[in-house]
């Protein structure tokens, strides 16, 4: 039944929740869906980062962006200057 359990738990997006008497206790899941949940909590804790993310979004939002292309472009002439 354990290993049931695991085999189930292993795919990302389907954890298994374990209960006492009907009450959770223990959710089991993925390493790797594990591993994105800890660095979604070290993301969230760094303030500059999340305004950064929220600023990107809001320039998705408002038509702020350019092409690959245009960033490359932009980029070669930056580095021509130096």
């Amino acid at each position: 039944m354990f290993f049931r359990l695991l085999d189930e738990a292993k795919t990302p997006g389907v954890p298994v929740t374990i209960t006492v008497d009907g009450l959770p206790k223990v959710v089991m899941m993925s390493a790797e869906e594990y591993e994105g949940w800890l660095e979604t909590l070290e993301i969230m804790s760094d303030p500059d980062l999340v305004a950064a993310i929220r600023e990107g979004m809001e320039d998705i939002k408002k038509g702020r962006t350019i092409s690959y292309s245009q960033l490359r472009k932009e980029l070669s002439r930056k580095q021509r200057k130096r």
